[in-house]
């Protein structure tokens, strides 16, 4: 059974996510830990329960999900593994980085690529793969259909959507994302975003300003 520890990183407050299940063998889903006493948050906890970092995941490649990937590649001789259409937007966050005020970013490549329907494995569990731009180009959400969860980074959050104003990002495009790929989990799947409280699909579907599509007396 696959375990999910949350850690809340840098300025923009960004979730970072680590899996593991009874095997001790784990995933890491957008490090964003940037400065040392973050980094030794994440490091002292894998330590602590006595885990195997065996791949690094981002959702997609926004400053505030990646400034941890090369930490963690170095620290653990993972591989980082994106979508293909977000390499462009791992690759700009190095130019502009030192505006944000992260002078001491540390670029980190990608190695390998995931697409929509894609099966990611570790330790005895599987993670599926679904493909869900807007936010960024290159987005996919990380699922679970047995255990019910889906780590979706900035698609869907509690009572909010992702921004669409960044390069790549396309308001119809995420709301297509929405509702043709998140809402189509069931609606006890819990959302682990990528900033603020979890949330769960059916909740969304209720009560979101942005992207609800039932009423309070559930009327389509």
């Amino acid at each position: 059974m696959i375990q999910i520890k949350s850690f809340e990183f840098n300025d923009f407050a960004e979730n970072t996510y680590i899996l593991y299940d009874e095997t001790y063998e784990c995933v890491i889903i957008d490090p964003g830990c940037y400065d040392f006493s973050e980094k030794q948050e994440l490091r002292s906890f894998i330590q602590e329960n006595k885990l195997k970092v065996v791949k690094l995941l981002n959702t997609h490649c926004h400053i505030d999900h990646v400034l941890g990937n090369a930490f963690v590649k170095n620290t653990y001789g993972v591989s980082l593994i994106i979508h293909p259409k977000d390499e462009v937007t791992l690759e700009s966050v190095k130019v502009y980085a030192p505006v944000y005020g992260f002078g001491n970013y540390e670029e980190a490549k990608a190695d390998a690529f995931v697409v929509e329907g894609d099966q990611l494995t570790f330790g005895s569990s599987i993670l599926d793969v679904i493909f869900v731009p807007g936010h960024a180009p290159g987005h996919v959400a990380f699922v679970s259909v047995g255990q019910k969860f889906c780590v979706g980074g900035d698609v869907l959050f509690q009572g909010s959507i992702g921004r669409t104003d960044l390069p790549g990002g396309n308001l119809n495009t995420l709301m297509e994302s929405i509702h043709q790929e998140i809402f189509a989990l069931d609606d006890a799947t819990v959302v682990y975003p990528g900033h603020g409280p979890t949330t769960t699909v059916g909740e969304e579907k209720l009560y979101n300003p942005y992207c609800a599509i039932v009423t309070k007396r559930g009327e389509v």
